[in-house]
């Protein structure tokens, strides 16, 4: 089981993305996405998401939002991903060169045309709401297989009371609501 971390910096209706450099040897080569990586020994989600950032664009982010958490069965090596989503709208310090890829500050109307893994537009569409979600994306040899999400209001889950989802089309949509 790997645990990682996924952050999408937001600036000016743009989002901060990483396409990862082709001379790497990755499952991820050529692809654009968030920055982030895997969590080590003994940290937290937020310590993680805020050295990857800094360890790939020299940026240091201040209160990542969580956002959601991504399931991905088997991705690589037969290993399940478990990723934490962040959103960062604070941070300081200058974009430097990555050594994972090239930077770009792409515009949010343009992010689902850049290549991305085939869920990700069925995610990054929940990024600027206040709400979390938790989603299982099913790969398999690159290719998407099936997805569940479920969207939860009101921001990071607490001990709410379920109500049924509601299905649409492949996603699966349940609300959650606080109740006193």
């Amino acid at each position: 089981m790997k645990l990682a971390t996924l952050c999408y910096i937001k600036r000016d209706g743009k989002t901060l993305m990483l396409r990862r450099a082709a001379t790497q040897a990755s499952i991820h080569t050529g692809k654009w996405n968030g920055l982030g990586g895997k969590l080590k020994s003994g940290e937290t989600p937020e310590e993680c998401v805020t050295r990857e950032v800094y360890e790939e664009s020299g940026l240091t982010i201040q209160s990542p939002e969580l956002r959601g958490i991504l399931t991905f069965p088997a991705f690589q090596d037969e290993e399940d991903w478990y990723v934490y989503v962040f959103v960062a709208r604070d941070f300081s310090g200058t974009l430097t060169e990555s050594n994972e890829g090239s930077l770009a500050w792409i515009p949010d109307t343009e992010l689902t045309k850049l290549p991305l893994w085939e869920g990700d537009p069925i995610f990054l569409k929940y990024l600027h709401e206040d709400r979390f979600f938790s989603g299982k994306f099913v790969y398999q040899h690159g290719k998407l297989m099936e997805h569940r999400i479920v969207i939860y209001s009101g921001g990071s889950p607490g001990l709410p009371k379920q109500y049924p989802p509601v299905v649409t089309g492949h996603e699966r949509v349940a609300t959650r609501r606080v109740v006193p």
